[in-house]
């Protein structure tokens, strides 16, 4: 399979983790944790799938087979797009 151009992550963040709960004479111990959270290609995915899903016929596979496939080709051409400078 040909590794795929997602974006990187689309709402990277951080929190943290509780690594030892502490006990009587001690603190709770907590780490940063990095997450990457969804990517960019799934994020553009859904967002150009979003008014077309809403009009299909329910219980239509096929037709959301088609809507999901359309919609990560739409993903893939706004971030050809934007990895040329473009939509700036």
């Amino acid at each position: 399979m040909i590794a795929r151009d997602d974006g990187g992550p689309a709402f990277p963040g951080k929190c943290s983790e509780l690594v030892s709960p502490g006990g009587p004479k001690t603190e709770p111990q907590y780490a940063d944790v990095e997450f990457p959270g969804m990517s960019l290609r799934d994020y553009f995915a859904a967002a150009a799938m979003q008014g077309s899903i809403a009009s299909l016929p329910e219980g239509d596979e096929v037709h959301h087979r088609n809507t999901a496939a359309f919609a990560y080709r739409q993903a893939d051409a706004m971030l050809a797009e934007r990895a040329k400078g473009g939509g700036a």
